[in-house]
């Protein structure tokens, strides 16, 4: 489960187009921060379950994917075009023979193939209606197959484009926006896929004398429902217009990190987050995934000075935004170790080891963290204001990139080793949630993480 939101310049009151995601996934399915350079007379793309025709040139991409899925949940090309993608759950079947795209795929087809966030726009409806969507999304459920939902802008223009099947709507957005795992378009939509209206009534899907509606007419209402998208939706769309006229990059990244119910003061535990939570924590069967990537763009007319901040990490409360932009070597697969399917020394999983190892002491560790997280980010947000001020190019950002990236995995490191230890002396006691801590010593086990 996923939230994805976008408030355009409009809106922000910053003259910058703003974007954020959490990507929620399993939480032993590590997600990776992957550049991958522009390509020239590619014949074929190899696709994660298939392949499709290659493209003369692409684009560079900045990727947050699932470490074993060729398609990415969220991501950037040098152009300032961003997407997201959320699964929806649709009356549309599914034959089940992974024959078609991921949604996932779709996005970094799009991205690396667009130079606007119009031509991705349709880059994904040109590959949806000659591939479809019948591949399965999931990791280690081989039954997770879903329909998706993308958010896609530039500094000009922000989408919102849902599917069921082959069939899809898209509006422009205008104002703030977000999407969760829900179909959320009514007869609003700017355009629709022409026979989606007379399939819907030929199934009975909506009564004649009732109006369209593209969200009643497709969404499966029981896994829509136990999703609790409109509940996450509805907290990062109040959270967005709080903060009209002064949503910059800062205020997209505490969206990001809102855990629970805004305004309740009791501590929040892991043990106690559902489905309802933005920074979400998976708990067992009932909430089966956690946030496992977050990021965050700010789109400006002149596209070098365009700035984006990935995690890398789980739980964005407790990890640091890295700063990154265009043309670069950060995140290059050469340069930046890629995270396995178990505990290795990844930053994704050097961070993972902290935050299992904290749940059960969770609001203690926070407070502990969270003040290097605003120095460094505070730090990292002034060096990038200067760099991009006196236009000293994106090779510098760049640089900026690289450093961040070693000063974090250096801070993962030392929580680990040491901070551990201390907040470990201090927080003795540990917390009654049986069913919780049996399913987190599952998951550790299989990951090959011992927690003590």
């Amino acid at each position: 489960m996923c939230d994805t939101f976008v408030a355009t310049p409009s809106f922000t009151g910053t003259s910058s187009m703003i974007f954020g995601k959490n990507s929620d996934r399993e939480p032993n399915e590590a997600q990776a921060l992957l550049r991958v350079p522009a390509r020239s007379k590619e014949s074929k793309t190899f696709c994660t379950y298939i392949q499709v025709p290659g493209a003369k040139q692409t684009q560079e991409v900045i990727l947050s994917k699932p470490f074993q899925m060729w398609g990415a949940e969220m991501g950037a090309n040098e152009f300032g075009v961003v997407i997201g993608n959320e699964a929806v759950f649709t009356k549309i079947p599914f034959e089940k023979k992974n024959q078609g795209l991921t949604g996932m795929d779709l996005l970094r087809l799009a991205l690396e193939r667009s130079k606007d966030a119009e031509t991705a726009r349709e880059t994904i409806l040109q590959f949806l209606e000659k591939f479809g969507q019948d591949a399965c999304g999931g990791y280690t459920n081989p039954s997770f197959y879903y329909h998706n939902s993308f958010i896609i802008a530039d500094f000009k223009n922000a989408f919102v484009l849902e599917t069921a099947g082959k069939f899809w709507a898209w509006k422009k957005i205008e104002g703030f926006y977000s999407i969760s795992n829900g179909l959320t378009l009514e007869d609003n939509y700017d355009a629709i896929h022409p026979n989606a209206i007379d399939f819907a009534y030929q199934n009975g899907w909506i009564k004649k004398e009732k109006p369209f509606s593209f969200r009643a007419s497709f969404s499966d209402s029981f896994f829509t429902f136990f999703s609790k998208c409109k509940i996450r939706r509805k907290i990062t769309s109040d959270l967005g217009s709080d903060q009209k006229g002064n949503l910059g990059p800062r205020e997209a990244m505490e969206i990001l990190r809102q855990e629970g119910e805004p305004g309740i003061t009791k501590p929040f535990f892991p043990f106690r987050s559902n489905m309802g939570s933005v920074c979400l924590h998976a708990t067992g069967p009932i909430t089966p995934n956690g946030t496992t990537g977050s990021m965050v763009a700010e789109l400006n007319p002149d596209v070098s000075q365009n700035r984006f901040w990935f995690t890398g990490t789980s739980i964005p409360s407790i990890s640091f935004f890295i700063p990154a932009g265009f043309s670069g070597t950060s995140f290059l697969e050469k340069n930046f170790e890629q995270p396995g399917a178990a505990f290795d020394s990844s930053l994704w999983w050097t961070h993972e080891k902290f935050y299992r190892e904290i749940q059960r002491f969770y609001p203690e560790a926070k407070r502990a963290v969270q003040q290097r997280i605003l120095d460094l980010e505070n730090l990292w947000f002034e060096e990038s204001n200067r760099i991009l001020k006196k236009r000293k190019g994106q090779k510098t950002l760049d640089t900026l990139s690289e450093t961040a990236i070693r000063t974090t995995l250096q801070e993962y490191r030392f929580w680990n080793n040491s901070l551990l230890n201390e907040l470990k002396s201090k927080n003795r006691q540990r917390t009654f949630a049986p069913f919780y801590n049996w399913q987190w010593s599952v998951w550790n086990r299989k990951a090959g993480i011992n927690v003590s």
